[in-house]
């Protein structure tokens, strides 16, 4: 056992990283300099777009694109109650109406079905979400985005690596938002990024992140007041290096993956993480177990208490935004969105990272099983 316990991630870091922040921190300049120029330049190559602008969270680049897309007091935004990274937030922080709309129940990504109900004459965008890394249905969400001229706003922060229909995520938007805080599988501590093949978003975009030096002694603010809200030289230091090695970090977490897959066997009525057809590979941020529904949130509580004791970091995926107290002053409230609610009950997300080991594996699966009989509720069924 690990001296802080099996934890829930841990960032895959080598000698590359060290490298280059230890370069970065030499240099004059900690903050918008050449190797944040560089890291953009490298993800939106990685990527096949125009532009990609860091950012100092994936919250904070969404809240970027809704300014510079002039979405605020009066308009309407669409999104799920279900997700890790509370992206979302970004459309209440810019003064906007964040409309929640249900998931489809088995890749737990926003449903354009459900999406279309919640649309008004203030509707203004839809933030489309790939969930804990299964891409979204992007041929049904861009279909609605242009039949009622709306901008789509892709959040992949929990899905690097992903691909549906031969391309990966992040290409899939008006504008896409990544981050790199933990879990992600690329890790920098914080920070994020926002890509797109728009030249005019991409260059308000810059605008709005920060101040430039030739912009200090501005004595001229307007309405486009911009934010301090830019990635520094180290951050980007240690995001570069962690691109450069995104391959091999992948591969690892998916061995970690297959081992999981080969322990649930021994779960009764556990199945494999769904995967739908349009979709080519889902690189998962977390290992999520659903159970069914003879486990009440009390009992999925107690697992999770039960792991802790074995030094086992665990816990339940999402808490939906529906249900959270700012939400919940607005009207919205438990028993809106049921499908959000059925997953969001019992997903339990165990440790996942390139360091767990066969053994970490076995004693994780084992102690879950243990403690899921331990409660009374029998085996876990869907």
């Amino acid at each position: 056992m690990p001296e802080d316990g099996l934890l829930l991630s841990d960032p895959d870091i080598s000698e590359v990283e060290l490298t280059l922040v230890s370069r970065a921190l030499q240099q004059p300049r900690l903050s918008g300099g050449a190797m944040v120029e560089h890291f953009e330049e490298s993800f939106a190559a990685y990527l096949g777009r125009k532009h990609a602008v860091s950012v100092a969270s994936g919250t904070l680049g969404t809240l970027l694109v809704l300014r510079a897309l002039g979405i605020g007091p009066g308009a309407e935004v669409i999104a799920s109650p279900h997700a890790w990274h509370q992206v979302a937030h970004a459309a209440t922080l810019v003064g906007a109406k964040l409309v929640f709309a249900d998931i489809n129940y088995w890749s737990g990504c926003l449903d354009p079905a459900r999406a279309a109900t919640q649309i008004t004459p203030a509707t203004k965008a839809i933030i489309g979400s790939n969930i804990n890394g299964h891409p979204a249905d992007w041929g049904g969400l861009r279909a609605l985005a242009q039949a009622h001229g709306l901008a789509l706003i892709e959040d992949s922060t929990e899905a690097i690596g992903s691909r549906w229909k031969g391309q990966r995520v992040g290409r899939f938007g008006d504008a896409s938002v990544f981050d790199f805080s933990q879990p992600s599988a690329l890790c920098c501590g914080e920070g994020g990024m926002v890509v797109t093949d728009d030249d005019t978003l991409a260059m308000e975009l810059r605008y709005l992140r920060s101040r430039s030096l030739s912009d200090r002694r501005s004595v001229s603010v307007g309405s486009r007041v911009p934010l301090q809200a830019a990635m520094s030289e180290p951050t980007a230091a240690l995001a570069a290096g962690q691109l450069a090695r995104l391959p091999e970090i992948l591969a690892r977490r998916k061995a970690v993956e297959a081992l999981y897959l080969e322990q649930m066997q021994s779960f009764e009525g556990i199945k494999p993480p769904y995967v739908a057809p349009d979709v080519d590979e889902v690189h998962w941020m977390l290992f999520l177990v659903h159970l069914g529904k003879r486990f009440t949130v009390s009992a999925c509580q107690q697992i999770i208490d039960d792991l802790a004791v074995e030094e086992i970091e665990s816990a339940l995926y999402c808490q939906p935004l529906h249900q959270q107290f700012a939400y919940q002053q607005q009207g919205w409230h438990r028993g809106q969105f049921p499908l959000t609610e059925r997953i969001a009950d019992r997903a339990i997300a165990l440790p996942f990272h390139g360091h767990l080991t066969p053994d970490h594996v076995q004693f994780i699966v084992k102690t879950m099983k243990d403690a899921s009989i331990n409660v009374g509720a029998g085996a876990a069924i869907y």
